[in-house]
This record gives C-alpha cells, structure tokens and sequence, in this order.
C-alpha cells in the first residue's frame, strides 16, 4: 500500500506520529532499499527471523536484553517485566536473548500484557512460545523459532532501552522497526524521515511497475521506463 499523504521530511521531523504512520504503509523491502542507498548499510534482519503468523506493523522500539546465567535469583528477570509496562500504543519489544535460539524469550502471558498496552508487536533473537494464545489475540510476533522451554533460571535481565543486537542488526531504542512478509528492517530514528519519503518514491515506482508489466508484458520495458527493479 501507497502511504495516504507525501509529506516532507520536515513535516515529518515535526510529527512523529504521522511518520509513523506512514511507516505502517510502506514495504519492508522499499524500507531496505531506501537504507541501503541512502546509508549504505544493511539494517535488514535474516530469513531465521520469522513471523509465527502473517503481519505487517511499525513501531518505535523499545528494546530489552538478557544475558545467560544459570540463577536461582526470583527478581533475576523482573526487569524484563517492569519494561513491558514501561511501553505503550506503538511500542515494539525488541529483545535480544544471548544464544537463544532454543530458549523462549516471550510467551502468551507477556505478549497478552504487550497487546493489552497497546505494543503493535515484538522481534525475538531467540524462541517464542505460547504460540496458540499469541495467535488467539493476534499480537504479532517474529523469533527464530517456536520452542517450549523457559528462560527463568537460565537468564537474567541485563538492561531496557539500551542499544542491542538483535539478529546481526544494531537497534537502538526509539529506532523505527518496519515488519511486514517480507521480514523486519530497523530505521536508524535520525534518518527516518528521509528514510521514509525515500521509502514512498521506490514503492510508488514498483506499483506502477505492475500494470505497466501486465499490459506491455515486458520487464525489461518496464525497468527502462521506470528504473526500478
């Protein structure tokens, strides 16, 4: 889908809320591109990460890590808890679960508390579990997989809106996360403006690349009149 309105970067810049919103419009992929020849970087998470339903969503990240250590500790995780609460309407939990590909980050009981407060969604580097209960309220959620062990005893809750690695991609928080089929890319919040408008043109491009291809039935045609591929 086309974002509603174009605006300027300064419109943007001056309504977070807006931007955000037109985020919620625009593909991951057009996201990544933008990126790539704007930053020159690659702020696009692997095909490990997958959503446990089809989704699309944006958001402002709130990010949370946990560190590997066998405890015995009740509170060692509490933090993780108290930061759900902290997030609100267009929140998305972005966690980091140190060598965490077998172990739940989140479950239905925190993605219950993320749906009720508002949270559009949550990236896991690490398990999700609870899979019927996410589906059942549909909170989307992307992980590495669907395991059914638990992190307590086994983490501890190292910090909230810190910077975090999540997936080989570098977030920090309030960065913009932009999740749809394709999969999830991270807007570094100081570009995400012009980001965002470069966003706009590539996928106003593509689409009007469809029909062109449908009647000429020519690519190579299409790419030539609208260089975009």
């Amino acid at each position: 889908m086309h974002a509603r309105t174009l605006l300027t970067a300064a419109d943007y810049n001056a309504s977070p809320a807006e931007m955000i919103e037109a985020y919620r419009h625009v593909e991951a992929a057009s996201v990544s591109d933008a990126i790539e020849q704007s930053l020159h970087q690659k702020s696009y998470m692997s095909h490990r990460m997958q959503p446990i339903f089809p989704t699309k969503f944006a958001g402002t990240a709130l990010t949370v890590k946990l560190v590997k250590q066998e405890n015995h500790d009740p509170d060692a995780l509490s933090g993780m808890l108290k930061a759900i609460d902290s997030g609100g309407p267009g929140s998305v939990y972005v966690m980091s679960v140190e060598d965490g590909a077998d172990i739940a980050g989140m479950g239905g009981l925190m993605g219950t508390a993320m749906f009720s407060r508002g949270f559009v969604g949550a990236i896991v580097d690490g398990g999700v579990r609870d899979l019927p209960q996410l589906k059942r309220i549909g909170f989307p959620v992307y992980s590495t997989g669907s395991v059914p062990s638990t992190s307590v005893g086994h983490y501890k809750f190292s910090g909230v809106n810190v910077p975090v690695d999540c997936d080989g991609v570098k977030v920090q928080p309030n960065d913009i996360i932009v999740a749809d089929q394709d999969g999830v890319v991270v807007v570094p919040r100081e570009h995400a403006a012009d980001i965002l408008i470069a966003a706009q043109k590539l996928d106003n491009s593509e689409h009007s690349m469809y029909p062109f291809i449908e009647k000429f039935h020519s690519i190579v045609e299409a790419v030539k009149q609208f260089g975009r591929i």
